[in-house]
């Protein structure tokens, strides 16, 4: 199984010679502190800041080293450290759920278990090594002084309609994640595919009006701020509800036919240096304080009615909302002839795909 991961992690590597290295690092806590913890992740600093700085504040022997990482940069190295034996981070948080699966699934993890842990729902635990820290949501996103309320898509079907016309004004300005950059992005699409019955007609839609695959979710929500796209498909709901909250034009809806609910995954590496302050920090993201912290921080969302203004919820919330859980189901987009079939799908669909140069996405 071992040399399996280390196959997938080349695999996403693609043809780069150079070793994937975290976009941005920041510390938190007394630079003399007696103890390090390193926390590799996807989310972004902005995001996770709050949660360091309380952490940290609270425990006044520790120095929290936060690297930001891309998905699949971060299930390489963290694959490698693993295989060769090395220490590693001492905790690994990311978006691409199915990625820290397969890494629990090929022995790179180690257990941890508390009160904390035990009041987890059994879809955000598996076998107390993959643990689901978040509540978010896969949003379409738009920008109210561009398209009309009557216009807004609230579920797949709408925005296949809108994409049908020859001379539709959304063509070529729908985007959405570019999934060979993204493992996020990969989950979502891989997701909507074996869940939707629109799936076919969506991605059908999507090339023949020219929509775009692009790398990260800041960037393609500029593109929705400042109108080069009239709508994001598919984009993870904390960023543009945190944009929200300093953009009124910015609104992020929960499509009615069914919403993704993701929760970030944290995993302890089988070889972390600090372990038990890593399950520290666990217990601590999954205390109140901890998701008092993420609430936020747009990381843990409530659907509650009375929300927030720009956060449109489906009319029937109970049987929209589709979690995504952690189970072994999430290796079955990872089999290397499909994961090869689906991005082919994709490259036919997506031909000009691509994201900016130096940024590493989700």
């Amino acid at each position: 199984m071992k040399a399996i991961g280390l196959m997938f992690a080349m695999m996403l590597a693609g043809a780069a010679v150079a070793q994937p290295a975290p976009e941005a690092v920041k510390s938190y806590g007394p630079d003399d502190a007696g103890r390090r913890l390193l926390v590799r992740g996807t989310t972004d600093i902005a995001r996770f800041e709050t949660v360091m700085d309380l952490f940290a504040s609270r425990r006044g022997d520790t120095r929290i080293d936060y690297e930001q990482w891309g998905s699949n940069d971060l299930f390489q190295v963290t694959v490698a450290d693993c295989r060769q034996g090395v220490e590693a981070a001492d905790m690994v948080i990311s978006s691409a759920v199915d990625l820290q699966f397969k890494l629990a699934n090929d022995g790179c993890a180690r257990a941890h278990r508390s009160a904390a842990t035990a009041r987890l729902p059994q879809v955000a635990n598996w076998r107390d090594e993959v643990f689901g820290i978040t509540r978010e949501l896969a949003v379409i996103v738009y920008n109210r002084r561009l398209i009309d309320d009557a216009e807004v898509p609230r579920s797949r079907f709408d925005l296949i309609d809108l994409l049908r016309p020859d001379d539709s004004r959304f063509r070529g300005r729908v985007a959405t994640y570019d999934i060979e950059a993204s493992g996020l992005g990969y989950l979502f699409a891989f997701a909507d595919a074996q869940q939707a019955t629109t799936f076919g007609s969506l991605i059908e839609a999507f090339g023949r009006s020219g929509a775009v695959a692009t790398c990260c979710s800041d960037e393609i929500i500029d593109g929705v701020a400042d109108g080069t796209y009239l709508i994001a498909y598919n984009v993870l709901g904390s960023y543009a509800l945190a944009r929200a909250e300093r953009n009124p034009d910015i609104v992020a809806v929960a499509p009615d036919d069914y919403t993704l609910v993701l929760a970030r995954a944290a995993l302890i590496p089988r070889l972390a240096a600090e372990p038990d302050l890593a399950g520290a920090f666990l217990d601590f993201l999954l205390s109140e304080a901890g998701r008092s912290a993420l609430r936020s921080a747009q990381l843990i969302v409530s659907t509650e009615e009375g929300g927030p203004e720009y956060l449109r919820l489906p009319d029937t919330a109970e049987t929209s909302f589709r979690p995504i859980a952690l189970t072994p189901s999430l290796l079955v987009g990872l089999d290397r002839h499909k994961r090869r079939d689906f991005i082919a799908l994709w490259r036919s669909t997506f031909p000009n795909g691509g994201g900016a140069a130096g940024v590493t996405p989700e």
